[in-house]
């Protein structure tokens, strides 16, 4: 059983709520393993197709640790292979994850929140990068993330002053898909996730990591990609389902097969 986070289920959609709130959400490596482990077991759930991470109204997270890493050395941080270890599972989930992010989301909260595929945020929403303003440097990608998210002269800009960014400088810098009233987030990102959980699975499985392969191959490596992915489609039987029933003007029924 977690002990930081609050695992459910609604339909095709599993919902994980961080739950230190006296730490407002702080990460720690056990919270970060509690996190992938929940988005791997849902991974291998048949019955669910989309994953919402959350947080409160106050913080989505609202950074690593600190209390606990204080007196850290390098080579504790580099022994232990820290963030690597026990972080970056989420680079290997292969259904789509929705962050819906409310209140603070800072440093690795930050982090965590583009590692994700979507982000939704309410209009209480603060990001940033401070990591700078004590001592030390993003470590979860927020040095590799948030350029491709929003350019280089903002991640600079973020990164280097430690300054906090509103959901909506959020969402026209890119980082952020949407913005929503904050009593309308954990509704909004549920129904946005039931949706692409009401597509095709293997597909919508190929589009995220399509989209995913984009930022880390050419254009021209990434087009033979595309084409590939989209020529296997054709061996789906939600291909054929789907195309049939546009030209038959109903909704389709699709067997994630």
């Amino acid at each position: 059983m977690p002990e930081h986070l609050l695992v459910e289920t609604r339909d095709r959609v599993g919902l994980l709520r961080i739950n230190r709130p006296q730490r407002m959400n702080a990460l720690n490596d056990a919270l970060a393993r509690e996190i992938c482990d929940a988005l791997f077991a849902n991974d291998a759930n048949a019955q669910i197709g989309c994953t919402v991470i959350t947080g409160n109204d106050k913080a989505f997270a609202a950074g690593a640790d600190i209390g606990a890493m204080a007196e850290w050395n390098y080579a504790r941080v580099y022994g232990d292979d820290y963030i690597t270890k026990d972080w970056e599972g989420i680079r290997r989930v292969r259904k789509p994850v929705i962050a819906a992010v409310a209140g603070y989301a800072l440093g690795g909260g930050c982090e965590l929140a583009m590692a994700c595929d979507i982000i939704i945020a309410a209009d209480t929403a603060k990001f940033g990068q401070p990591e700078v303003t004590i001592g030390t440097m993003p470590g979860f990608g927020g040095t590799q993330r948030l350029p491709r998210a929003v350019g280089k002269a903002k991640a600079m800009d973020w990164c280097l002053t430690g300054r906090m960014i509103d959901a909506n400088d959020a969402e026209r810098a890119g980082l952020v898909a949407r913005v929503v009233p904050a009593a309308d987030l954990e509704t909004e990102a549920l129904a946005v996730a039931a949706k692409i959980a009401s597509f095709s699975l293997p597909v919508v499985m190929k589009i995220k990591e399509a989209v995913n392969r984009a930022y880390e191959s050419s254009l021209t490596d990434g087009l033979a990609f595309e084409r590939r992915e989209f020529h296997a489609t054709f061996a789906l039987d939600d291909q054929k389902e789907g195309m049939r029933a546009f030209v038959e003007k109903r909704k389709p029924r699709f067997t994630h097969r």
